[in-house]
């Protein structure tokens, strides 16, 4: 094998990265005195629940879904 296979430069070692902050965006919306409403908190219903609200719909078939729904919210 010749040696000038087995033989090479070494690569030169990058420069560090020039890392500068970003600069904060300004917030664009106006001040209010409106409150934020509380997202619900959603549950996931149980076998039992189910089995419930479908027992309901079942002896109700005329009620439309939105009055099911407030049926079993309160």
């Amino acid at each position: 094998m010749p040696a000038e296979l087995g033989e090479h430069r070494p690569w030169p070692k990058p420069a560090p990265y020039n890392w500068q902050p970003r600069a904060q965006p300004t917030k664009s919306t106006p001040a209010t005195s409106a409150i934020l409403a509380k997202p619900k908190r959603c549950e996931n219903l149980t076998l039992n629940d189910w089995l419930t609200v479908f027992a309901y719909i079942d002896k109700h078939p005329d009620l439309p879904q939105d009055q099911v729904v407030s049926y079993f919210s309160s």
